[in-house]
């Protein structure tokens, strides 16, 4: 079973659906209890990071998903439940976050006024190294995003791809068990669902 962590900040039944669609069994919940007996996670969100933080803080989640972390059980965050994986956010103040990746969550800030902020839309996915995560996609694989913030981590090596959007930021992370994808796999048609499906049946 795969528990969606729900913080009240996420597009779940969407998560939910698209997991089930590619054959695995998602289950959304709050409860602690249901949470560390799972074979694995993911922590979708949608919104600001202080927002998201606060979610977790209020429903008592983020011990719970530090304790899940470090059971070496998979955990895939999703968009700015990838962002809230790290250390902190910088966004509209300085936010601790989760710390379960080193690193921290900033804003884009373009001198070309003709990039858009937040990114919305399709971009590509450049393969920084091989992972089950990614596993059967072709390097510059187009994903569905829709962020102003951007994940940079202290450990380039954690960085399984790239996007360009005014700067090449990550936009795919792992370390050990843990997995991050700054876009909506959930929205991102064939790629994101066999990217679902690979958590699923190779991690």
């Amino acid at each position: 079973m795969i528990i969606i962590i729900d913080y009240g900040a996420g597009n779940l039944h969407s998560v939910q659906k698209a997991i089930e669609f590619v054959g695995g069994q998602a289950q959304i919940t709050s409860n602690a209890a249901e949470i560390l007996a799972a074979e694995k996670a993911i922590l979708p969100g949608v919104g600001a990071f202080k927002d998201g933080m606060d979610g977790l803080r209020a429903n008592n989640l983020i011990p719970v998903i530090k304790e899940f972390s470090a059971s070496g059980k998979p955990l895939l965050g999703i968009c700015l439940g990838m962002q809230l994986l790290f250390d902190e956010g910088h966004e509209h103040g300085i936010y601790e976050g989760l710390g379960i990746l080193p690193g921290r969550v900033l804003g884009f800030d373009f001198e070309d006024k003709s990039l858009k902020i937040p990114q919305i839309g399709w971009n590509t996915i450049a393969f920084e190294k091989e992972s089950p995560l990614i596993s059967e996609l072709p390097d510059e694989s187009y994903v569905y995003f829709n962020h102003g913030y951007y994940c940079e981590p202290t450990n380039a090596a954690h960085s399984l791809a790239n996007t360009e959007y005014g700067i090449e930021f990550t936009s795919v992370v792992n370390a050990e068990n843990t997995y991050g994808v700054q876009f909506h796999p959930e929205k991102s048609q064939k790629v994101g669902l066999q990217i679902l499906k690979n958590f699923v049946e190779k991690i």
